[in-house]
Protein backbone atom coordinates (compact mmCIF):
# COMPACT_ATOMS: atom_id res chain seq x y z
CA UNK A 1 0.00 0.00 0.00
CA UNK A 2 1.19 3.33 -0.44
CA UNK A 3 0.07 7.22 -0.63
CA UNK A 4 1.12 10.95 -0.20
CA UNK A 5 1.94 12.74 3.30
CA UNK A 6 0.17 15.23 4.20
CA UNK A 7 2.03 17.64 6.08
CA UNK A 8 1.46 19.83 8.59
CA UNK A 9 -1.41 17.87 9.87
CA UNK A 10 0.07 14.28 9.80
CA UNK A 11 -2.13 10.84 9.20
CA UNK A 12 -1.54 9.86 12.83
CA UNK A 13 -2.88 12.49 14.08
CA UNK A 14 -6.00 12.33 11.34
CA UNK A 15 -6.67 8.36 12.98
CA UNK A 16 -6.20 10.11 16.61
CA UNK A 17 -8.27 12.47 16.33
CA UNK A 18 -12.01 10.99 15.00
CA UNK A 19 -10.49 7.04 14.59
CA UNK A 20 -14.13 5.93 15.11
CA UNK A 21 -15.12 7.03 11.61
CA UNK A 22 -12.43 5.32 10.09
CA UNK A 23 -12.58 1.83 8.29
CA UNK A 24 -11.07 -0.15 4.66
CA UNK A 25 -13.12 0.27 2.15
CA UNK A 26 -13.60 -3.37 2.03
CA UNK A 27 -14.30 -3.48 5.87
CA UNK A 28 -11.92 -4.48 9.31
CA UNK A 29 -12.47 -3.37 12.77
CA UNK A 30 -10.21 -0.62 14.40
CA UNK A 31 -7.90 -2.66 15.78
CA UNK A 32 -6.91 -4.33 12.89
CA UNK A 33 -6.28 -0.97 11.51
CA UNK A 34 -4.04 0.56 14.01
CA UNK A 35 -2.11 -2.32 14.08
CA UNK A 36 -1.83 -2.04 10.34
CA UNK A 37 -0.21 1.21 10.54
CA UNK A 38 2.31 0.36 13.21
CA UNK A 39 3.65 -2.56 11.68
CA UNK A 40 3.83 -0.60 8.02
CA UNK A 41 5.61 2.19 10.71
CA UNK A 42 8.36 0.05 12.48
CA UNK A 43 8.97 -1.59 9.57
CA UNK A 44 9.28 -0.03 6.33
CA UNK A 45 11.39 2.58 5.09
CA UNK A 46 8.36 4.09 2.23
CA UNK A 47 5.44 4.13 5.51
CA UNK A 48 5.16 7.61 5.03
CA UNK A 49 3.40 6.68 1.66
CA UNK A 50 0.70 4.49 3.16
CA UNK A 51 -2.79 5.57 2.05
CA UNK A 52 -4.35 5.95 5.70
CA UNK A 53 -6.35 8.90 4.32
CA UNK A 54 -8.01 6.36 1.86
CA UNK A 55 -9.04 4.27 4.67
CA UNK A 56 -11.14 6.97 6.22
CA UNK A 57 -14.53 7.62 4.96
CA UNK A 58 -14.37 11.32 3.23
CA UNK A 59 -16.64 12.72 6.33
CA UNK A 60 -14.18 11.39 9.00
CA UNK A 61 -10.88 13.16 6.39
CA UNK A 62 -13.01 16.61 6.78
CA UNK A 63 -13.96 16.04 10.54
CA UNK A 64 -10.45 15.52 11.46
CA UNK A 65 -8.98 18.01 9.29
CA UNK A 66 -11.44 20.70 10.33
CA UNK A 67 -10.95 19.83 14.12
CA UNK A 68 -7.32 20.04 14.07
CA UNK A 69 -7.23 23.32 12.05
CA UNK A 70 -9.64 24.97 14.48
CA UNK A 71 -7.14 24.40 17.15
CA UNK A 72 -4.26 25.88 15.21
CA UNK A 73 -6.16 28.96 14.42
CA UNK A 74 -7.35 28.93 18.25
CA UNK A 75 -3.56 28.93 19.21
CA UNK A 76 -2.03 31.24 16.97
CA UNK A 77 -5.35 33.84 16.64
CA UNK A 78 -5.88 33.69 20.13
CA UNK A 79 -9.66 33.01 19.84
CA UNK A 80 -11.94 30.55 18.27
CA UNK A 81 -13.04 30.50 14.40
CA UNK A 82 -16.45 31.06 13.50
CA UNK A 83 -17.10 30.39 10.08
CA UNK A 84 -15.25 27.68 7.94
CA UNK A 85 -15.32 26.70 3.67
CA UNK A 86 -14.13 23.69 1.85
CA UNK A 87 -13.09 23.43 -1.75
CA UNK A 88 -11.74 20.44 -3.32
CA UNK A 89 -9.38 19.56 -5.81
CA UNK A 90 -9.81 17.62 -8.82
CA UNK A 91 -9.08 15.04 -11.22
CA UNK A 92 -9.35 15.04 -14.75
CA UNK A 93 -10.90 11.75 -16.18
CA UNK A 94 -10.30 13.00 -19.82
CA UNK A 95 -10.16 16.22 -21.74
CA UNK A 96 -7.09 17.61 -21.26
CA UNK A 97 -6.01 21.42 -22.48
CA UNK A 98 -9.40 21.23 -24.65
CA UNK A 99 -11.15 23.52 -21.84
CA UNK A 100 -9.48 27.03 -23.53
CA UNK A 101 -10.00 25.47 -27.06
CA UNK A 102 -13.88 25.67 -26.13
CA UNK A 103 -14.31 22.11 -25.61
CA UNK A 104 -15.07 19.52 -23.45
CA UNK A 105 -13.93 17.94 -20.46
CA UNK A 106 -14.56 15.42 -17.68
CA UNK A 107 -13.39 16.03 -14.41
CA UNK A 108 -14.49 15.36 -10.95
CA UNK A 109 -13.95 16.44 -7.28
CA UNK A 110 -11.91 14.65 -4.92
CA UNK A 111 -11.57 13.16 -1.56
CA UNK A 112 -8.58 15.90 -0.67
CA UNK A 113 -9.48 19.49 0.09
CA UNK A 114 -8.92 22.73 1.03
CA UNK A 115 -10.27 24.18 4.53
CA UNK A 116 -10.35 27.43 5.46
CA UNK A 117 -11.42 28.85 9.15
CA UNK A 118 -11.73 32.34 9.86
CA UNK A 119 -13.15 34.70 12.33
CA UNK A 120 -14.30 39.10 12.37
CA UNK A 121 -11.52 41.14 13.58
CA UNK A 122 -12.59 45.13 14.72
CA UNK A 123 -10.61 46.37 11.98
CA UNK A 124 -10.75 46.24 8.26
CA UNK A 125 -7.53 44.30 7.84
CA UNK A 126 -7.18 41.16 6.53
CA UNK A 127 -4.93 38.64 8.18
CA UNK A 128 -4.31 35.00 6.04
CA UNK A 129 -1.83 32.10 7.34
CA UNK A 130 -1.49 29.31 6.02
CA UNK A 131 -0.13 25.91 8.26
CA UNK A 132 2.43 24.90 5.31
CA UNK A 133 3.90 28.38 5.90
CA UNK A 134 5.26 30.73 8.17
CA UNK A 135 5.04 33.97 6.79
CA UNK A 136 1.68 35.65 7.21
CA UNK A 137 -0.13 37.86 4.60
CA UNK A 138 -2.02 41.22 5.64
CA UNK A 139 -3.74 43.66 3.61
CA UNK A 140 -6.85 45.94 4.22
CA UNK A 141 -10.11 44.85 2.72
CA UNK A 142 -10.78 46.84 -0.71
CA UNK A 143 -12.11 45.83 -3.92
CA UNK A 144 -8.20 46.94 -5.32
CA UNK A 145 -6.43 44.57 -3.43
CA UNK A 146 -2.46 44.74 -4.82
CA UNK A 147 -0.38 41.43 -5.72
CA UNK A 148 2.39 40.49 -2.44
CA UNK A 149 3.74 38.72 -0.49
CA UNK A 150 4.03 35.65 0.47
CA UNK A 151 3.64 34.86 -3.51
CA UNK A 152 1.21 31.90 -1.98
CA UNK A 153 -1.12 35.09 -0.41
CA UNK A 154 -1.80 35.80 -4.54
CA UNK A 155 -4.27 33.15 -4.85
CA UNK A 156 -6.66 34.16 -2.27
CA UNK A 157 -5.89 38.10 -2.60
CA UNK A 158 -7.44 37.83 -6.11
CA UNK A 159 -10.65 36.31 -5.29
CA UNK A 160 -11.25 38.18 -2.12
CA UNK A 161 -10.78 41.41 -4.59
CA UNK A 162 -13.57 40.06 -6.97
CA UNK A 163 -16.06 39.22 -4.55
CA UNK A 164 -15.89 42.27 -2.93
CA UNK A 165 -16.20 43.80 -6.54
CA UNK A 166 -20.06 41.81 -6.83
CA UNK A 167 -21.15 42.99 -3.66
CA UNK A 168 -19.88 40.30 -1.39
CA UNK A 169 -18.64 42.04 1.06
CA UNK A 170 -17.99 40.81 4.75
CA UNK A 171 -18.55 43.71 7.33
CA UNK A 172 -15.09 43.69 8.54
CA UNK A 173 -12.02 42.39 8.34
CA UNK A 174 -11.02 38.69 9.74
CA UNK A 175 -8.53 36.23 10.09
CA UNK A 176 -8.30 33.09 8.23
CA UNK A 177 -6.12 29.99 8.48
CA UNK A 178 -5.65 27.76 6.18
CA UNK A 179 -4.92 24.21 5.47
CA UNK A 180 -5.31 21.89 2.13
CA UNK A 181 -4.55 18.15 1.49
CA UNK A 182 -4.81 18.74 -2.57
CA UNK A 183 -0.89 17.82 -3.09
CA UNK A 184 1.02 20.85 -4.55
CA UNK A 185 2.75 20.25 -8.11
CA UNK A 186 0.37 17.26 -9.07
CA UNK A 187 -1.74 18.72 -11.43
CA UNK A 188 -5.17 18.12 -9.30
CA UNK A 189 -5.72 21.53 -8.84
CA UNK A 190 -4.43 22.94 -5.13
CA UNK A 191 -4.67 25.86 -6.95
CA UNK A 192 -8.44 26.39 -7.78
CA UNK A 193 -9.01 24.71 -4.58
CA UNK A 194 -7.63 27.41 -2.64
CA UNK A 195 -9.07 30.20 -4.74
CA UNK A 196 -12.45 28.42 -4.41
CA UNK A 197 -12.26 27.91 -0.74
CA UNK A 198 -11.41 31.50 -0.29
CA UNK A 199 -14.61 32.90 -2.32
CA UNK A 200 -17.08 30.32 -0.70
CA UNK A 201 -15.47 31.74 2.54
CA UNK A 202 -15.90 35.42 1.83
CA UNK A 203 -19.57 34.51 0.64
CA UNK A 204 -20.29 32.81 4.65
CA UNK A 205 -18.31 35.98 5.93
CA UNK A 206 -20.46 38.63 3.96
CA UNK A 207 -23.92 35.78 4.35
CA UNK A 208 -24.18 36.79 0.84
CA UNK A 209 -23.99 34.16 -1.91
CA UNK A 210 -22.36 34.10 -5.74
CA UNK A 211 -23.84 32.37 -8.85
CA UNK A 212 -21.57 28.86 -8.39
CA UNK A 213 -20.94 29.74 -12.33
CA UNK A 214 -20.37 33.60 -11.71
CA UNK A 215 -18.24 31.93 -8.57
CA UNK A 216 -15.96 29.60 -10.77
CA UNK A 217 -15.43 32.52 -13.20
CA UNK A 218 -13.97 35.09 -10.83
CA UNK A 219 -11.73 32.64 -9.83
CA UNK A 220 -10.52 31.61 -12.65
CA UNK A 221 -9.75 35.65 -13.60
CA UNK A 222 -8.08 35.44 -9.47
CA UNK A 223 -5.42 32.98 -10.71
CA UNK A 224 -4.98 34.52 -14.65
CA UNK A 225 -4.16 37.97 -12.98
CA UNK A 226 -2.92 37.39 -9.59
CA UNK A 227 -1.05 34.18 -10.41
CA UNK A 228 -0.46 34.93 -13.97
CA UNK A 229 -1.29 31.23 -15.54
CA UNK A 230 -4.16 31.77 -18.48
CA UNK A 231 -5.65 28.61 -17.37
CA UNK A 232 -8.92 27.44 -19.19
CA UNK A 233 -12.27 27.45 -16.60
CA UNK A 234 -12.05 23.30 -15.58
CA UNK A 235 -10.81 23.68 -12.43
CA UNK A 236 -12.49 26.35 -10.74
CA UNK A 237 -15.56 25.06 -12.22
CA UNK A 238 -15.28 21.17 -10.69
CA UNK A 239 -14.16 22.62 -7.25
CA UNK A 240 -17.08 24.92 -6.80
CA UNK A 241 -19.47 22.71 -8.55
CA UNK A 242 -18.64 18.86 -7.89
CA UNK A 243 -21.09 16.43 -7.45
CA UNK A 244 -20.50 13.40 -5.19
CA UNK A 245 -21.49 9.89 -6.77
CA UNK A 246 -20.89 11.66 -10.49
CA UNK A 247 -18.22 13.15 -12.67
CA UNK A 248 -19.08 16.51 -14.93
CA UNK A 249 -18.90 16.84 -18.09
CA UNK A 250 -18.99 20.72 -18.90
CA UNK A 251 -19.25 22.33 -22.15
CA UNK A 252 -16.44 25.13 -21.71
CA UNK A 253 -17.81 27.47 -24.50
CA UNK A 254 -21.59 27.50 -23.19
CA UNK A 255 -20.78 26.86 -19.22
CA UNK A 256 -23.29 23.81 -19.44
CA UNK A 257 -23.00 21.04 -16.67
CA UNK A 258 -23.99 17.75 -17.05
CA UNK A 259 -23.70 14.79 -14.17
CA UNK A 260 -21.64 11.81 -15.43
CA UNK A 261 -22.97 8.42 -13.01
CA UNK A 262 -19.47 7.57 -11.18
CA UNK A 263 -21.12 6.05 -8.31
CA UNK A 264 -20.76 2.42 -8.63
CA UNK A 265 -19.13 0.91 -5.58
CA UNK A 266 -16.99 -1.88 -7.42
CA UNK A 267 -15.18 1.16 -9.46
CA UNK A 268 -12.78 3.41 -7.92
CA UNK A 269 -10.26 6.28 -9.05
CA UNK A 270 -6.46 5.57 -8.28
CA UNK A 271 -4.22 9.05 -8.41
CA UNK A 272 -0.64 7.90 -8.45
CA UNK A 273 1.50 11.15 -7.80
CA UNK A 274 5.01 10.81 -9.82
CA UNK A 275 6.64 13.22 -7.62
CA UNK A 276 8.08 14.78 -10.23
CA UNK A 277 7.25 19.01 -10.15
CA UNK A 278 4.37 20.16 -12.41
CA UNK A 279 4.87 23.82 -12.47
CA UNK A 280 2.69 25.75 -15.17
CA UNK A 281 3.87 29.20 -15.04
CA UNK A 282 6.97 28.58 -16.39
CA UNK A 283 5.52 29.14 -20.19
CA UNK A 284 5.03 25.71 -21.32
CA UNK A 285 1.44 25.98 -21.14
CA UNK A 286 1.13 29.63 -22.54
CA UNK A 287 3.02 28.32 -25.55
CA UNK A 288 0.78 25.54 -26.19
CA UNK A 289 -2.37 27.72 -25.97
CA UNK A 290 -0.85 29.92 -28.37
CA UNK A 291 -0.46 27.03 -30.78
CA UNK A 292 -4.00 26.38 -30.64
CA UNK A 293 -4.83 29.39 -31.33
CA UNK A 294 -2.72 29.44 -33.87
CA UNK A 295 -4.28 26.45 -35.48
CA UNK A 296 -7.59 28.07 -35.20
CA UNK A 297 -6.93 31.05 -37.01
CA UNK A 298 -5.19 29.25 -40.10
CA UNK A 299 -8.71 26.76 -39.92
CA UNK A 300 -11.10 29.57 -39.85
CA UNK A 301 -12.81 28.35 -36.56
CA UNK A 302 -13.45 30.18 -33.35
CA UNK A 303 -11.71 27.50 -31.52
CA UNK A 304 -10.45 24.49 -32.07
CA UNK A 305 -13.80 23.04 -30.55
CA UNK A 306 -15.53 23.96 -33.82
CA UNK A 307 -12.97 22.20 -36.21
CA UNK A 308 -13.02 19.08 -37.39
CA UNK A 309 -10.54 16.45 -38.39
CA UNK A 310 -11.59 16.16 -41.98
CA UNK A 311 -10.50 20.15 -42.20
CA UNK A 312 -7.12 19.82 -40.28
CA UNK A 313 -6.19 17.48 -42.94
CA UNK A 314 -7.01 19.62 -45.75
CA UNK A 315 -5.01 22.01 -44.09
CA UNK A 316 -2.28 20.54 -43.05
CA UNK A 317 0.11 21.66 -45.69
CA UNK A 318 -0.64 25.13 -44.76
CA UNK A 319 0.22 24.12 -40.89
CA UNK A 320 3.95 23.08 -39.53
CA UNK A 321 4.09 20.15 -38.11
CA UNK A 322 4.36 21.18 -33.98
CA UNK A 323 1.48 23.71 -34.50
CA UNK A 324 -0.36 20.33 -36.92
CA UNK A 325 0.19 17.89 -33.67
CA UNK A 326 -1.54 20.41 -31.12
CA UNK A 327 -4.75 20.70 -32.82
CA UNK A 328 -4.59 16.87 -33.88
CA UNK A 329 -4.74 15.92 -30.34
CA UNK A 330 -7.80 18.99 -29.56
CA UNK A 331 -9.89 17.35 -31.92
CA UNK A 332 -9.57 13.84 -31.22
CA UNK A 333 -9.57 14.35 -27.43
CA UNK A 334 -12.89 16.50 -27.74
CA UNK A 335 -14.41 13.58 -29.71
CA UNK A 336 -12.94 10.99 -26.79
CA UNK A 337 -14.41 13.03 -24.48
CA UNK A 338 -17.66 12.93 -25.52
CA UNK A 339 -17.63 9.12 -25.60
CA UNK A 340 -16.21 8.99 -22.48
CA UNK A 341 -19.24 10.19 -21.01
CA UNK A 342 -21.22 8.77 -23.06
CA UNK A 343 -20.13 5.18 -22.00
CA UNK A 344 -19.45 5.63 -18.12
CA UNK A 345 -23.38 6.73 -18.47
CA UNK A 346 -24.26 3.52 -19.54
CA UNK A 347 -21.70 1.39 -16.86
CA UNK A 348 -19.33 0.35 -19.68
CA UNK A 349 -16.43 0.89 -17.88
CA UNK A 350 -14.43 -1.82 -20.49
CA UNK A 351 -15.08 0.53 -23.29
CA UNK A 352 -13.52 3.91 -21.12
CA UNK A 353 -10.10 1.96 -20.50
CA UNK A 354 -9.01 2.21 -24.55
CA UNK A 355 -9.90 6.18 -24.44
CA UNK A 356 -7.59 6.76 -21.05
CA UNK A 357 -4.97 4.91 -22.75
CA UNK A 358 -5.31 6.25 -26.32
CA UNK A 359 -5.97 9.85 -24.82
CA UNK A 360 -2.64 9.22 -23.31
CA UNK A 361 -0.50 8.93 -26.08
CA UNK A 362 -2.27 11.92 -28.00
CA UNK A 363 -1.01 13.65 -24.91
CA UNK A 364 2.78 11.78 -25.28
CA UNK A 365 3.50 12.22 -29.11
CA UNK A 366 0.92 15.22 -30.61
CA UNK A 367 0.37 17.51 -27.51
CA UNK A 368 3.61 16.38 -25.73
CA UNK A 369 3.18 17.30 -22.17
CA UNK A 370 4.09 13.95 -20.75
CA UNK A 371 7.33 13.36 -18.85
CA UNK A 372 9.14 9.65 -18.55
CA UNK A 373 8.24 9.20 -15.25
CA UNK A 374 4.19 9.73 -16.07
CA UNK A 375 4.57 7.35 -19.31
CA UNK A 376 6.10 4.89 -16.94
CA UNK A 377 3.27 4.97 -14.54
CA UNK A 378 0.68 4.56 -17.40
CA UNK A 379 2.83 1.66 -18.77
CA UNK A 380 2.87 0.27 -15.66
CA UNK A 381 -0.96 0.36 -15.09
CA UNK A 382 -1.48 -1.10 -18.69
CA UNK A 383 0.58 -4.37 -17.31
CA UNK A 384 -2.51 -4.93 -14.58
CA UNK A 385 -5.43 -4.94 -17.06
CA UNK A 386 -5.50 -8.71 -15.53
CA UNK A 387 -5.36 -7.66 -12.06
CA UNK A 388 -8.14 -5.19 -12.07
CA UNK A 389 -6.54 -1.69 -14.00
CA UNK A 390 -9.21 -0.39 -16.59
CA UNK A 391 -7.20 2.14 -17.73
CA UNK A 392 -4.83 5.27 -17.03
CA UNK A 393 -3.73 7.88 -18.42
CA UNK A 394 -1.64 11.54 -16.92
CA UNK A 395 -4.18 14.15 -15.84
CA UNK A 396 -3.69 17.71 -15.17
CA UNK A 397 -1.40 20.50 -17.02
CA UNK A 398 1.42 17.69 -17.94
CA UNK A 399 5.19 18.39 -17.18
CA UNK A 400 4.80 16.42 -14.05
CA UNK A 401 2.46 15.22 -11.78
CA UNK A 402 -0.03 12.29 -11.34
CA UNK A 403 -1.65 10.04 -13.24
CA UNK A 404 -5.77 9.05 -12.93
CA UNK A 405 -6.26 5.12 -13.11
CA UNK A 406 -10.08 3.52 -12.96
CA UNK A 407 -9.90 0.49 -11.28
CA UNK A 408 -12.26 -2.01 -9.60
CA UNK A 409 -12.47 -1.81 -6.16
CA UNK A 410 -11.41 -5.18 -4.85
CA UNK A 411 -7.81 -4.67 -6.24
CA UNK A 412 -7.17 -1.35 -5.94
CA UNK A 413 -4.58 -1.71 -3.02
CA UNK A 414 -2.48 -4.52 -4.25
CA UNK A 415 -3.00 -2.13 -7.75
CA UNK A 416 -1.25 0.95 -6.10
CA UNK A 417 1.15 -1.36 -3.94
CA UNK A 418 2.49 -2.82 -7.35
CA UNK A 419 2.47 1.04 -9.10
CA UNK A 420 4.52 2.33 -6.41
CA UNK A 421 6.74 -0.33 -5.80
CA UNK A 422 8.00 -1.17 -9.51
CA UNK A 423 8.42 2.79 -10.51
CA UNK A 424 10.39 3.10 -7.51
CA UNK A 425 12.41 0.60 -8.18
CA UNK A 426 12.95 1.49 -11.89
CA UNK A 427 13.05 5.64 -11.43
CA UNK A 428 14.55 5.52 -7.68
CA UNK A 429 11.82 8.56 -7.16
CA UNK A 430 9.32 7.99 -3.96
CA UNK A 431 5.57 8.10 -5.61
CA UNK A 432 2.68 8.58 -3.54
CA UNK A 433 -1.05 7.27 -4.16
CA UNK A 434 -4.93 7.69 -2.94
CA UNK A 435 -7.62 5.97 -3.57
CA UNK A 436 -11.05 8.77 -4.41
CA UNK A 437 -14.27 8.92 -5.44
CA UNK A 438 -16.27 11.53 -6.54
CA UNK A 439 -16.40 14.40 -4.17
CA UNK A 440 -18.99 17.04 -3.42
CA UNK A 441 -18.23 20.71 -4.96
CA UNK A 442 -17.18 24.20 -2.23
CA UNK A 443 -19.62 24.55 0.43
CA UNK A 444 -19.34 26.46 3.62
CA UNK A 445 -19.15 24.38 6.57
CA UNK A 446 -20.42 24.71 10.74
CA UNK A 447 -17.76 24.80 12.85
CA UNK A 448 -19.34 23.46 15.72
CA UNK A 449 -20.76 20.53 13.73
CA UNK A 450 -17.11 18.96 12.55
CA UNK A 451 -15.54 19.55 15.94
CA UNK A 452 -17.60 18.55 18.70
CA UNK A 453 -17.57 15.00 19.46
Amino acid sequence: MCLEQVEPVTHIAYLSVHLQYIGWHGGCDLTDLKCEFSREKANSQHHNNLDIMSLMTANAMIQAQLSSLCDQFSTFFKEAPTHAAIAPGRVNLIGEHTDYNDGFVLPMAIERQTLMVASFRDDDQVHLKSTAFDEKAIFSLSSNIPTGEPTWSNYLRGPISYCLEKGITPPSGFNVLLDSTVPGGGGLSSSASLEVAMATLVETLADKNLDPVQKALICQKAEHIYAGTPCGIMDQFISAMGQEGSALLIDCRSHETTPVKLDDPNIVIIITNSNKAHELSGGEYAERREQCESAARTLGVKALRDATLDQLKDAREKLDPVTYRRALHIITENQRTLEAASVLNNGNFLAMGPLMFASHESMKNDFEITTPELDLLVTLAADMAEQGVIGSRMTGGGFGGCTVTLAYAEYAMPIMKSLCTRYREQTGIEPSAFITRPAAGARPLTVTQYTSM
